[in-house]
């Protein structure tokens, strides 16, 4: 049995610090858990930048008998996104060993980094709304959202191609969501079904058009008089986001990290002593970058 040293000590208090810090972050992903995410465990640094491949368009041809196939040399699509977002949330343990023996003390620290993170990246994926130039707007500044809105949208994206089968999503504001809870033929029994019961009990929309129905606090508005609310109606392949490992930090420096990695989806966290403070210093941080796969396939719904 190995001995029990400082060093032990140290690296067991950093691994359940990101134990505890990934499925708290995917916990309060809206856009993050919708969109293609990019994730390989390699090292990079900010301004690097990654080629997300996109899958090139073929077309059938009909062969006759004898005949020969017709070879085609698609090109293979390529969008450019650059890691440009060192997204970091530090605190501060007086007592490292009481969080130890007190898991609860834990979370109490580590959510609120956490979720810090997590409304950083929801922001950046939602506030990509102006790049999405390839189909018109649908829906009409400070207007509620109506059936017809939101039925434009989903066929927008059926015209620009988007497979039957993707599952299409439909990211709202509060205002916008509760709007769509009150549009009578979604939100009552007799015309909705056990879909409408929800909605007018529990106040889920659920999936409405064939668009999977989410709301966000960061959904971006823009203007004054009168403002404009940017919701966006997607399929996964429209945005990406890109997530690459952080660096060691150099050893020596007292500073020992480790990664949390889940579901196409990494961060680092970093223990370090503060002697000014006497106290842990715990960085959580995440070095990411998005931006526009599939022009065509979202579509801006304004309200």
């Amino acid at each position: 049995m190995p001995a029990i040293t400082s060093a032990n000590v140290a690296n067991a208090i950093v691994k359940l610090v990101a134990v505890d810090a990934l499925p708290a972050l995917m916990g309060n992903l809206v856009m993050g858990n919708l969109v293609n995410r990019n994730y390989e465990p390699t090292l990079a640094h900010a301004g690097d930048t990654v080629n997300v491949p996109i899958p090139p368009t073929l077309v059938a041809n009909n062969i006759l008998e004898g005949g020969a196939v017709q070879t085609q040399n698609p090109s293979l699509g390529n969008a450019q996104i650059v890691l440009n977002t060192h997204a970091e949330a530090t605190f501060q343990v007086p007592d490292v060993t009481k969080v130890l023996a007190v898991p609860d003390l834990l979370n109490l620290y580590m959510q609120p980094a956490v979720i810090a993170l997590a409304q950083r990246i929801e922001s950046d994926l939602l506030n990509l709304y102006p790049l999405y130039t390839a189909n018109p707007t649908v829906g009409a500044p400070q207007t509620p959202i109506t059936e017809a809105v939101i039925d434009q949208a989903e066929t927008t994206l059926f015209q620009a191609k988007v497979p039957p089968a993707a599952n299409k999503y439909l990211v709202v504001d509060s205002n916008t969501y509760s709007a769509m809870r009150q549009i009578p033929r979604f939100s009552e029994y007799y015309t909705a079904g056990a879909a409408g019961l929800r909605a007018l009990v529990d106040g889920s929309v659920g999936k409405l058009k064939d668009f999977y129905i989410f709301r966000s606090q960061f959904v971006p508005t823009t203007g004054s008089s009168p403002t404009t609310t940017h919701n966006l109606a997607f399929t996964r392949d429209a945005m990406g986001l890109v997530v690459r490992r952080l660096p060691q930090p150099l050893p020596g420096t007292g500073a020992i990290a480790e990664y949390a990695e889940l579901g196409n989806f990494g961060m680092r966290v970093v223990m370090s002593y503060q002697p000014n403070t006497l106290s842990q210093q715990f960085t959580v941080d995440v070095l990411y970058g998005v931006g526009v796969l599939r022009n065509n396939f979202a579509v801006q719904v304004s309200s």
